[in-house]
Protein backbone atom coordinates (compact mmCIF):
# COMPACT_ATOMS: atom_id res chain seq x y z
CA UNK A 1 0.00 0.00 0.00
CA UNK A 2 3.00 2.31 -0.03
CA UNK A 3 4.93 4.30 -2.52
CA UNK A 4 8.60 3.47 -2.05
CA UNK A 5 10.88 6.38 -1.37
CA UNK A 6 14.46 5.32 -1.89
CA UNK A 7 17.38 4.83 -4.34
CA UNK A 8 18.37 1.49 -5.83
CA UNK A 9 21.75 0.78 -7.36
CA UNK A 10 21.82 1.09 -11.14
CA UNK A 11 21.08 -2.59 -11.79
CA UNK A 12 18.26 -2.78 -9.26
CA UNK A 13 16.74 0.50 -10.41
CA UNK A 14 16.00 -1.08 -13.79
CA UNK A 15 14.37 -4.13 -12.22
CA UNK A 16 10.63 -4.01 -11.80
CA UNK A 17 9.90 -5.70 -8.48
CA UNK A 18 6.90 -7.99 -8.51
CA UNK A 19 3.85 -6.14 -7.24
CA UNK A 20 0.42 -7.32 -6.29
CA UNK A 21 -1.66 -6.53 -9.41
CA UNK A 22 -4.75 -6.15 -7.22
CA UNK A 23 -3.17 -3.39 -5.13
CA UNK A 24 -2.99 -0.23 -7.22
CA UNK A 25 -1.58 1.69 -4.22
CA UNK A 26 1.80 -0.07 -4.35
CA UNK A 27 4.32 1.45 -6.72
CA UNK A 28 8.00 2.22 -6.47
CA UNK A 29 9.16 5.72 -7.32
CA UNK A 30 12.74 6.47 -6.26
CA UNK A 31 13.26 9.75 -4.45
CA UNK A 32 15.98 11.82 -6.16
CA UNK A 33 19.09 12.46 -4.00
CA UNK A 34 18.49 16.24 -3.94
CA UNK A 35 14.97 15.61 -2.62
CA UNK A 36 16.33 13.25 0.05
CA UNK A 37 18.70 16.03 1.16
CA UNK A 38 15.81 18.51 1.10
CA UNK A 39 13.74 16.20 3.31
CA UNK A 40 16.60 15.95 5.82
CA UNK A 41 17.06 19.72 5.81
CA UNK A 42 13.35 20.40 6.26
CA UNK A 43 13.17 17.87 9.13
CA UNK A 44 16.25 19.34 10.80
CA UNK A 45 17.78 15.87 11.15
CA UNK A 46 20.57 15.85 13.72
CA UNK A 47 22.70 13.49 15.78
CA UNK A 48 20.59 11.51 18.21
CA UNK A 49 17.52 11.33 15.97
CA UNK A 50 15.92 8.01 15.05
CA UNK A 51 14.53 8.15 11.52
CA UNK A 52 11.71 5.95 10.21
CA UNK A 53 11.11 5.88 6.47
CA UNK A 54 7.64 4.64 5.54
CA UNK A 55 7.54 3.10 2.08
CA UNK A 56 11.32 2.62 2.17
CA UNK A 57 11.61 1.19 -1.34
CA UNK A 58 15.27 0.42 -1.99
CA UNK A 59 16.40 1.89 1.35
CA UNK A 60 18.03 5.08 0.11
CA UNK A 61 16.60 7.40 2.77
CA UNK A 62 17.59 5.26 5.81
CA UNK A 63 21.00 4.59 4.24
CA UNK A 64 21.60 8.29 3.54
CA UNK A 65 20.50 9.21 7.09
CA UNK A 66 22.98 6.75 8.59
CA UNK A 67 25.80 7.89 6.30
CA UNK A 68 25.18 11.62 6.63
CA UNK A 69 24.25 11.89 10.31
CA UNK A 70 25.44 8.62 11.89
CA UNK A 71 21.91 8.02 13.20
CA UNK A 72 19.85 4.88 13.51
CA UNK A 73 17.26 4.50 10.79
CA UNK A 74 14.45 2.03 10.12
CA UNK A 75 12.79 1.49 6.77
CA UNK A 76 9.30 0.00 6.59
CA UNK A 77 8.46 -1.53 3.21
CA UNK A 78 5.50 -3.72 2.27
CA UNK A 79 6.89 -5.21 -0.96
CA UNK A 80 9.05 -8.30 -0.23
CA UNK A 81 11.17 -7.84 -3.36
CA UNK A 82 11.94 -4.22 -2.44
CA UNK A 83 12.84 -5.36 1.09
CA UNK A 84 15.43 -7.73 -0.42
CA UNK A 85 16.84 -4.93 -2.58
CA UNK A 86 16.92 -2.49 0.35
CA UNK A 87 18.67 -4.97 2.65
CA UNK A 88 21.27 -5.67 -0.06
CA UNK A 89 21.80 -1.90 -0.44
CA UNK A 90 22.25 -1.56 3.33
CA UNK A 91 24.94 -4.27 3.26
CA UNK A 92 26.60 -2.71 0.20
CA UNK A 93 26.68 0.69 1.97
CA UNK A 94 28.18 -0.89 5.11
CA UNK A 95 25.58 0.59 7.47
CA UNK A 96 24.09 -2.64 8.87
CA UNK A 97 24.71 -1.58 12.47
CA UNK A 98 22.63 1.60 11.97
CA UNK A 99 19.95 0.65 9.43
CA UNK A 100 17.19 -1.93 9.70
CA UNK A 101 14.75 -2.67 6.88
CA UNK A 102 11.49 -4.22 8.07
CA UNK A 103 8.89 -5.83 5.88
CA UNK A 104 5.47 -4.58 6.91
CA UNK A 105 2.62 -2.17 6.45
CA UNK A 106 3.24 1.38 7.67
CA UNK A 107 -0.39 1.56 8.76
CA UNK A 108 0.40 -1.15 11.34
CA UNK A 109 3.98 -0.21 12.29
CA UNK A 110 5.03 0.79 15.79
CA UNK A 111 6.50 4.26 15.28
CA UNK A 112 7.00 5.27 18.93
CA UNK A 113 10.80 5.39 18.88
CA UNK A 114 10.99 7.68 15.83
CA UNK A 115 11.93 11.33 16.20
CA UNK A 116 11.78 11.85 12.42
CA UNK A 117 9.41 10.12 9.99
CA UNK A 118 9.85 10.46 6.24
CA UNK A 119 7.27 9.30 3.75
CA UNK A 120 6.38 9.30 0.09
CA UNK A 121 2.84 7.97 0.17
CA UNK A 122 -0.32 8.85 -1.69
CA UNK A 123 -2.43 11.49 0.07
CA UNK A 124 -5.09 8.90 0.95
CA UNK A 125 -2.50 6.82 2.80
CA UNK A 126 -1.12 9.91 4.53
CA UNK A 127 -4.63 10.62 5.80
CA UNK A 128 -4.98 7.04 7.08
CA UNK A 129 -1.56 7.23 8.73
CA UNK A 130 -2.07 10.64 10.34
CA UNK A 131 -3.89 9.43 13.51
CA UNK A 132 -1.14 6.84 14.10
CA UNK A 133 1.57 9.49 13.75
CA UNK A 134 -0.22 11.83 16.14
CA UNK A 135 -0.91 9.06 18.68
CA UNK A 136 2.50 7.36 18.65
CA UNK A 137 5.08 10.09 18.09
CA UNK A 138 6.39 12.18 20.97
CA UNK A 139 6.01 15.97 20.99
CA UNK A 140 8.77 17.51 18.88
CA UNK A 141 8.96 14.60 16.43
CA UNK A 142 9.00 15.74 12.81
CA UNK A 143 7.11 14.21 9.90
CA UNK A 144 8.25 15.07 6.37
CA UNK A 145 6.28 14.09 3.30
CA UNK A 146 7.51 14.14 -0.28
CA UNK A 147 4.84 15.39 -2.68
CA UNK A 148 1.62 14.68 -0.75
CA UNK A 149 0.02 16.65 2.09
CA UNK A 150 -2.22 15.51 4.96
CA UNK A 151 -5.47 17.26 4.25
CA UNK A 152 -6.45 19.83 6.85
CA UNK A 153 -3.37 19.12 9.01
CA UNK A 154 -1.49 22.26 8.09
CA UNK A 155 2.29 21.86 7.74
CA UNK A 156 4.67 23.88 9.91
CA UNK A 157 6.89 24.38 6.90
CA UNK A 158 7.05 23.49 3.25
CA UNK A 159 9.47 23.91 0.40
CA UNK A 160 10.05 22.73 -3.14
CA UNK A 161 13.17 20.90 -4.35
CA UNK A 162 13.51 20.56 -8.13
CA UNK A 163 9.75 20.84 -8.51
CA UNK A 164 9.00 18.35 -5.71
CA UNK A 165 6.87 19.76 -2.87
CA UNK A 166 7.99 18.81 0.63
CA UNK A 167 5.91 19.27 3.79
CA UNK A 168 6.89 19.17 7.49
CA UNK A 169 4.67 18.74 10.52
CA UNK A 170 5.90 18.81 14.12
CA UNK A 171 4.05 16.72 16.68
CA UNK A 172 2.62 18.91 19.45
CA UNK A 173 1.34 18.17 22.95
CA UNK A 174 -2.21 16.78 22.78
Amino acid sequence: MLIGAALAPAAAADEAPPLDPLDANVIFLPTPPAVVDGMFDLAGVRAGDVLYDLGAGDGRIPIAAAQRFGIRAVGIEINPRMVEIARANVRRAGVERLVEIRQGDALEADLREASVVTLFLFRELNLELRPRLQAQLRPGARVVSHRFDMGDWMPDAQTTVHGNPLYRWTIREP
